[in-house]
């Protein structure tokens, strides 16, 4: 992004997008992959958000700082996400772990930043975007950056009202009455309340706007004098700043607009199925149809999706839909699928009935088979007659099953 201000000349914007992490509470569904190259919502991918709101802000000079299992992402990105112009200036470029000072991977947020550093000397951008690229929501990064200048900031937090409960696993921030934060908290089972709402806290978004210059000085002097364990924005860098510098927290404007503002961090398999499941509602509580906002993914190349119905035959066989996301490639033949989301190519066979389940590309659900709050990763025939979701300690002998009952199945599942 290149934009002129009225108060000086043109800025030059990049974004950060941090996609290295293993996502541990969401395997088996990592086994085989970094967390934002997880499906999501039959057709995409969980970075796909991030990339989405980045390109419909006009952000389109982006580095995906890559790591774990990285091949997926990496395939992806390149594939589905080559839609920028180099000849102007814009790309989505991902970036390893450069080793440059050392061999050690990521460390912490800060550390990949720092470890880049070399690649923001390049660009020379005077502010920097540094985005999480495994959260489900819609954002124009613009408004942040207009609120940025305005403040005169050095950091800009992007934050949003939680519920008390959630907040122990977030970063919580309390601000002053114009904004500027006075306090940070990371994952603090206590964490501090908004004033007048003892039920609610203000959590930082993982979505941060830096000054470039103040953002390499920050990471340099936190790699030069912390230990490995404390390299990063939450646990050491924004308290350490909020000290010294101008850190302000930024008023989500979500561009869901849906009365409720729509952010989830998905980093437990739960959290994953339940975000899923926002999707199917009558009145979905994440828009994927808004034309003014698309949410944007590698293109697919299969035939339309196609239900089955032929009275024929002694039982028949009745192809039935009810309050479902069905991708391309499927066929539902004879089977009753609700609630559920149908990644490409998924067949579902004669009397099989899958309820409130997340079915991943290239599975094939077997006749008479019931699947019942479950996630099936790809590439997983189940065989006839298989029941999942309904007995849970015969699950648990087979399966993940999650502290809610969700039942996961890896990838490539072999049936004896």
């Amino acid at each position: 992004m290149s934009i002129v201000t009225p108060h000086g000349p043109r800025l030059k914007v990049i974004a950060m997008v941090l996609a290295g992490g293993q996502g541990e509470r969401l395997h088996p569904l990592t086994r085989d992959r970094a967390k934002p190259a997880v499906p999501f919502g039959g057709i995409y991918r969980i970075i796909d958000f991030t990339l989405s709101n980045c390109v419909n802000s006009g952000l389109r000079r982006i580095f995906v700082l890559t790591q774990y299992k990285s091949s997926s992402l990496d395939y992806h990105i390149h594939f589905g996400w080559n839609i920028l112009s180099h000849e102007m200036g814009e790309f989505i470029r991902c970036i390893p772990p450069q080793q440059r000072t050392s061999t050690s991977w990521y460390l912490g947020t800060a550390d990949a930043i720092y470890q880049n550093i070399y690649t923001l000397e390049q660009e020379r951008p005077h502010l920097t975007f540094v985005l999480s690229g495994d959260h489900i929501y819609k954002m124009n990064y613009r408004a942040m950056l207009d609120a940025h200048l305005e403040k005169s900031a050095d950091l800009t937090i992007a934050c949003i009202p939680v519920p008390k409960e959630e907040a122990a696993r977030l970063g919580v921030a309390v601000v002053d009455r114009d904004s500027r934060i006075v306090d940070f908290r990371e994952k603090d089972p206590d964490a501090p309340t908004i004033p007048g709402s003892p039920s609610l806290c203000l959590a930082s978004m993982g979505v941060y706007l830096f000054n470039t210059p103040e953002l390499v000085r920050q990471a340099t002097e936190n790699f030069k004098t912390a230990p490995e364990t404390e390299r990063d924005f939450g646990k050491n860098i924004i308290p350490h700043m909020i000290k010294q510098r101008a850190v302000y927290a930024h008023d989500f404007k979500d561009e869901n607009r849906k009365p409720q503002k729509y952010w989830r961090d998905i980093g437990t398999r739960d959290a994953y199925w339940e975000a899923n499941m926002d999707l199917v509602e009558v009145d979905p509580l994440f828009n994927l149809y808004d034309a003014d906002w698309p949410i944007r993914t590698a293109p697919l190349q299969y035939p339309p999706a196609k239900t089955v119905f032929n009275e024929e035959g002694p039982a028949g066989r009745r192809g039935l839909v009810l309050n479902s996301l069905v991708s391309p490639g499927c066929i539902v033949s004879g089977g009753h699928v609700e609630r559920s989301i149908l990644s490409p190519n998924v067949r579902v066979e004669e009397g099989a009935r899958v309820t409130e389940s997340i079915i991943m590309d290239d599975c094939t659900i077997g006749r008479g088979c019931t699947i019942h709050q479950a996630i099936i990763d790809k590439a997983v025939e189940i065989p006839d007659g298989t029941q999942i979701g309904l007995d849970p300690e015969a699950d648990k002998g087979r399966y993940t099953v999650t502290t809610r009952g969700i039942v996961v199945v890896p990838r490539r599942m072999h049936y004896a």
